[in-house]
């Protein structure tokens, strides 16, 4: 029985005068499941599906792809945006991804909606070190009900 591999990507912009566009594609990959065995070439092969959905989505939206759109390699396969040129000052460390992700899913918010409503990014990657201290401390506000 073949391994089946699915991928999800969607992705939502704003427009002016708050309109916004979303483009999304699902791709599904049969994979031979002696990959389940070797872990690097299976990940290898996950992140190749993952590139190309986010690939479609982003030539769906802007007519280029994730790397023509000032994306970058970080290593591990994924992309980590150029932050707009408005946003000043160093990036969210990885301690502090790590912290929004996990006290965002404790506690079962919509992260992605806190992201675009309150800093208008969709990753916490994109968030300056500022307005990530600033995310992690309004979270643990509310996680203990604005008792600090």
């Amino acid at each position: 029985m073949p391994l089946t591999l699915n991928v999800n990507i969607s992705k939502k912009v704003g427009e002016p005068d708050y309109g916004s566009r979303g483009a999304s594609v699902s791709l599904q990959q049969e994979l031979d499941t002696t990959l389940v065995q070797q872990p690097q070439q299976l990940q290898s092969q996950i992140q190749q599906l993952f590139r190309q959905a986010r690939d479609a989505v982003e030539t769906e939206l802007f007519g280029r792809t994730a790397s023509q759109n000032g994306a970058s390699s970080n290593g591990n396969g994924l992309h980590s945006h150029q932050q707009p040129a408005s946003r000043n000052g160093r990036r969210a460390t990885q301690s502090q991804v790590k912290a929004i992700y996990a006290i965002a899913n404790q506690q079962r918010l919509d992260l992605n909606g806190i992201l675009s409503q309150q800093f208008q990014v969709e990753r916490p990657e994109d968030l300056s070190l500022r307005e990530a201290s600033q995310l992690i401390d309004d979270l643990k506000g509310a996680e203990t009900g604005g008792r600090r």
